[in-house]
């Protein structure tokens, strides 16, 4: 941790102003303004709640009054009774769960690195650095970068760093932007190791983030992959990194840790990952050449490739000690165009995962494997019946819609908040609650929305945002190509 923080103090390149703390007095009287809204929406619910007692009676028998609504509570309490059922089921995987300590640094394989990069800025050059100063043997490292055709100084910032770095770096630049999958395309082409990791060039890892990461190769032959933990690097800016911080630590810490105790998690992170080469290799032409509904995909790289790969036979599992911190959204807009994206790859995904996960894919138990597909599917197949429930509940019963659901918010966001309270910090896990607010009023549209458009590409958040624009262009002496 004392590492990351130098390393954010060390990107900053001037003092903050005095319009700059200004600013911050101002944003954290508003956090404590968004944060006190909040509670006062959901104690306010639950009093309504309590009150409401016998129209929630009403409504309910109602609804059971005739076959449709039977019908729909039958299957909603089923459903209900499951989501129960498989958190305590994966509450007790992850008490199960125990990351894989690194191995020793003749046992640490060779690994080649990947940074692609698109309109990135300075931060690509933090994510290298980062990255060559990692607690990894020099001799079995190498470093790969990749300009992805961006159109800001990007390139200029990844030859600031091949000069400073030296031999340890290699950076190349595509011709024109082909998009990520091309990018990691040619890094795996490059690659001389045993083992890639991909790392999204806004990243900064921690030094003992790589060989934690790859030990599990070591330790076990059956493993294809190795999903790094995710946290948010810029959760100091913002009301959206703040929650999506704790809804990150949720995500991976807990999640993926369960899945990796059933040696299949469903996602290798974009941001930090890894891949035994042989595994990758024999899936590379189907990978970059994945179509969707006939076109070509250029979004979900991280996920198809964990798809293919568990698809192999192979084991997927997660390092919680191995830890990369990327830059998130800020602003709706982004955060939106980001979640459609991934609910796009997961609809492909998943039914792509269908055509294999009940077949005989690989030795041993593949029940965990695939109740965890089934817990993504049902969501997917329910998206839209509960979209037109919430609808109609909304139009005959606005005020027990909103109690409801502000009361369901206030229970479920309460395990997230003991579990990253217990971990990190109890104000900060305190953020969940407003983020199930913004979930559930200002995202719910996502899933259906990414079942209707699945078929389109575009990955959305690329491009430069305001803070990159206003980044320093700098004039390098000798000019590097490659």
């Amino acid at each position: 941790m004392n590492t990351i923080l130098m390393l954010l103090k060390a990107t900053k390149e001037n003092k903050p102003s005095t319009n700059q703390i200004s600013e911050a007095s101002k944003n954290k009287l508003f956090n404590k303004l968004i944060l006190t809204g909040t509670f006062l929406v959901l104690l306010a619910a639950a009093y309504f709640f309590v009150i409401l007692q016998n129209d929630f009676l009403e409504f309910n028998t109602e609804r059971t009054s005739n076959f449709f609504g039977a019908t729909f509570m039958v299957i909603a309490t089923s459903l209900l009774a499951f989501k129960v059922l498989f958190f305590i089921f994966m509450l007790f995987r992850y008490f199960k769960y125990k990351p894989i300590a690194s191995v020793t640094n003749d046992e640490l394989p060779n690994v080649t690195v990947i940074v692609p990069a698109y309109n990135e800025g300075k931060q690509v050059y933090d994510t290298l650095v980062s990255l060559t100063n990692s607690d990894f043997p020099k001799e079995k490292l190498q470093l790969i970068s990749i300009d992805d055709g961006s159109v800001d100084n990007t390139w200029q910032w990844m030859q600031k760093a091949k000069i400073d770095l030296g031999a340890t770096l290699e950076i190349y630049k595509q011709p024109k932007n082909k998009g990520k999958r091309h990018a990691l395309y040619r890094g795996f082409n490059l690659g001389t190791g045993d083992v890639f990791v991909t790392v999204d060039s806004d990243s900064i890892v921690t030094p003992e983030t790589l060989r934690n990461l790859v030990s599990p190769f070591v330790t076990n032959k059956k493993v294809g992959a190795v999903a790094g933990n995710i946290r948010v690097l810029n959760k100091h800016k913002t009301i959206i990194p703040k929650m999506l911080d704790v809804s990150f630590v949720l995500s991976f810490e807990f999640v993926r840790s369960a899945e990796s105790t059933l040696n299949t998690v469903l996602c290798t992170p974009g941001a930090l990952a890894a891949y035994r080469s042989s595994a990758v290799f024999k899936i590379l032409p189907k990978w970059i050449n994945q179509t969707f509904m006939g076109q070509a995909s250029d979004i979900g790289e991280d996920r198809a490739m964990t798809n293919m790969i568990l698809n192999q036979g192979n084991h997927v599992l997660f390092q919680s000690n191995a830890v990369a911190y990327t830059n998130v959204p800020e602003k709706y807009k982004n955060l939106y165009k980001m979640f459609i994206r991934w609910a796009r790859s997961n609809v492909r995904e998943n039914i792509e995962m269908a055509k294999y996960v009940f077949t005989n894919f690989r030795e041993g138990t593949k029940a965990g494997a695939r109740l965890l597909f089934f817990n993504q599917a049902y969501k997917i197949i329910m998206s839209y019946p509960f979209l037109l429930f919430m609808l109609y509940f909304v139009a005959t019963h606005p005020l027990l819609f909103l109690t409801s659901t502000l009361v369901s918010i206030l229970v479920l966001s309460t395990f997230p908040v003991l579990f990253y309270s217990k971990k990190y910090n109890l104000k900060e896990s305190l953020w969940i609650y407003s983020y199930s607010l913004l979930h559930t009023f200002g995202l719910f549209w996502i899933t259906p929305y990414a079942i209707a458009t699945a078929n389109k590409r575009g990955w959305l958040t690329r491009g430069i945002s305001n803070e990159k624009k206003d980044s320093k262009v700098i004039t390098l002496q000798p000019k590097l190509t490659n």
